[in-house]
């Protein structure tokens, strides 16, 4: 399981790639037009017309990033990296997204649903969900690697191969759908029941609410809880209330109080994070790219999908501690007397924003709660990856050695020194599956000892890792992918 969790979040690295520039622009864009995403603000002048180009071209991504994951993670998860997988990974989210909508499970008459429940929010809250996209690529990408070399009957035989992939991803997701008709609401509902029991816990809710809210962010479902606490679901609406110019003296909480607590995190602790998993990175030009990029965008506007969508998958344990410390600083924030709110999300932006608001107070406190957050954050990611040997962005290969990158074939034949790499761990029959990273072909072979580590090296690789029993990699270096793709022709 962990084996196909980390593949996951590998296949998300080529989406995700896409996010951390979108947070920016959105970033930028809310500095220039606040009004054009619900803050007081100017509505017209340059200001606001460039903002608000900024806000809709980044919008344009993290709006539908469930889109970019559907077809994005089908791709990656897929055993050839074949196009047919993207498409089956787009038909399986529409069919779902369509089956999941309130308007189709509103026609079924044993649904029941009402307008206005929590159960009729839960289908809302399917259309865009990340969860679902992921759900959908991985349909998609099972229906690939399984059916694309079916043959059907000579009066099929048009549908036969990758033709039939989409029908059988159709087919099932489907079938998921009509399980998820019944499970999602249950899931959902039972979280707002959670979320009411937390209320009464005061600062201690408050950290539970952030601790569960950033946990249940791989399966979108924190939008339960964000109904309970930012919303009206049960009469509480900390930031509908917030944001209307009250204070904790017109409601029956401190105001602001589920929403301080994610500034010092979003804006301090991803930045702080992220540096750790840039320090223990093998590969660190990798970990620069996607992280850095990441954690301005947590900065500037409180954008964390990019970072988080990028090791969550990796390294689920470590997510949880990451979840874990959202709640212990939503905590202290609430027991400090710092209050800020948001419209969009907990970054530079909002704070600034919101200090204008009744509401708000100690404000000026983020300076020594940002710098506790990013030294904490710092300090326990560094010590966890590099205690645990876990696999962060530019980790995954755990033995890597920092010198493979300057590797270089011994010729530039990739024919030739794929079919010597072939014969030179058994042949095609020995082999179950490859893929490839950065610098190494994968293989998981049947039969580990038929692996004749000199005849590699003598055909032009630099040497062979063994991580597992059945298990091997072949370091090649930069130039990989040439030789994986001959290698996929012959296998």
């Amino acid at each position: 399981m962990m084996k196909y969790l980390q593949k996951l979040g590998k296949a998300l690295m080529l989406p995700v790639a896409a996010l951390p520039i979108c947070g920016i622009l959105m970033g930028l864009g809310y500095a220039l037009a606040p009004a054009a995403m619900g803050a007081e603000g100017a509505t017209t002048g340059f200001a606001y017309t460039a903002g608000f180009i900024l806000i809709k071209a980044g919008g344009a991504l993290i709006d539908n990033m469930a889109w970019l994951f559907a077809v994005g993670a089908a791709v990656g998860l897929s055993d050839d990296h074949d196009g047919t997988s993207a498409l089956a990974g787009l038909v399986s989210y529409l069919m779902m997204t369509q089956l999941l909508s309130t308007g189709v499970v509103s026609a079924l008459p044993f649904m029941n649903l009402v307008e206005g429940t929590s159960t009729y929010i839960a289908f809302q809250k399917t259309a865009g969900n990340a969860f679902i996209g992921i759900l959908a690529a991985i349909i998609g990408s099972t229906c690939y690697n399984k059916f694309k070399s079916t043959q059907l009957p000579d009066w099929l035989a048009f549908f036969s191969g990758k033709r039939c992939v989409a029908i059988v991803t159709g087919l099932v997701s489907i079938v998921v759908s009509v399980i998820l008709l019944f499970v999602w609401p249950i899931i959902f509902n039972a979280l707002v029941l959670l979320g009411d029991g937390i209320v009464s816990l005061g600062g201690v809710g408050a950290g539970l609410y952030a601790f569960f809210n950033r946990l249940l962010i791989p399966t979108g479902l924190h939008h339960a809880l964000n109904n309970v606490f930012w919303f009206d679901t049960i009469g509480l609406g900390d930031l509908t209330h917030y944001w209307a110019g009250e204070t904790s003296a017109d409601v029956g909480w401190s105001l602001g109080m589920y929403m301080s607590g994610f500034f010092p995190c979003m804006m301090f602790g991803i930045p702080g994070a992220a540096l750790a998993m840039v320090h223990t990175a093998k590969n660190k030009k990798a970990a620069i790219g996607l992280v850095t990029s990441a954690a301005i965008c947590a900065f500037v506007c409180g954008v964390t999908e990019p970072f988080e969508f990028g090791f969550m998958f990796l390294c689920f344990p470590l997510y949880v501690v990451y979840a874990l410390l959202y709640g212990i600083f939503t905590v202290i924030t609430y027991y400090v007397g710092f209050r800020a709110g948001f419209m969009f999300s907990a970054g530079a932006t909002d704070l600034v924003f919101s200090a204008s608001l009744p509401a708000h107070a100690n404000t000026w406190m983020i300076i020594p709660l940002g710098i506790a957050a990013f030294v904490v954050f710092y300090v326990v990611f560094r010590f966890a990856i590099t205690k645990f040997n876990l696999v962060t962005p530019g980790r995954e290969d755990e033995d890597a050695d920092a010198a493979e990158a300057n590797i270089t074939l011994a010729n530039n034949d990739f024919t030739a020194i794929a079919s010597g790499v072939l014969a030179a761990i058994g042949g095609k029959g020995n082999v179950t599956n490859v893929d490839y990273c950065a610098t190494r072909l994968r293989f998981e072979v049947k039969d580990s000892t038929a692996v004749n580590e000199k005849a590699v090296k003598a055909a032009g690789a630099a040497g062979v890792i063994r991580p597992s029993k059945n298990a091997c990699q072949v370091v090649i270096g930069p130039k990989v992918q040439f030789v994986y793709d001959e290698l996929k022709k012959m296998l």
